[in-house]
């Protein structure tokens, strides 16, 4: 008489799942990271803590009997900070990032450029080709302003 047995082995390793789990996680949260909002954030800290640094100097000069209301009033004006220039900085901030993704774009093409270039004065047949499409660019130019 023959016995059969079947045990299921799971094929996966239990941590090694978990941190695959963990990876997809990150590369989520990476990929919905938004820089002008960082940006804002971290403009927006270093301006209400610069403020609060001002504050704290005015408050120690107050005698000891005021300095409870020396750190309400301290407090007040670190809300008062963070509530008036929340909206610049993100605006500071999107601005700061659309303009670093336009440079970027324009090195790239400077650089796409440039390779091109040093393609053309290698190969006539480029080099035919892009004095063509300067030649007609500048007559587009030409008709554009007349």
């Amino acid at each position: 008489m023959s016995r059969f047995v079947h045990v299921d082995y799971p094929t996966t390793h239990a941590g090694v799942a978990r941190f695959e789990r963990g990876l997809k996680s990150l590369a989520a949260t990476v990929r919905s990271f938004d820089g002008a909002r960082g940006a804002a954030t971290l403009m927006l800290a270093a301006v209400v803590s610069a403020l609060l640094v001002i504050a704290n100097e005015v408050v120690t000069t107050w005698t000891e009997g005021h300095l409870l209301a020396a750190w309400m009033a301290l407090w007040a004006i670190g809300f008062a900070a963070l509530a008036l220039f929340a909206a610049p900085a993100r605006r500071l901030g999107a601005a700061l990032g659309r303009n670093l993704k336009a440079w970027s774009a324009r090195r790239k093409q400077a650089a796409a450029d440039q390779q091109l270039w040093a393609v053309a004065l290698t190969d006539a047949r480029v080099m035919a080709d892009l004095s063509r499409a300067m030649s007609s660019a500048a007559e587009r130019d030409i008709k554009q302003y007349y």
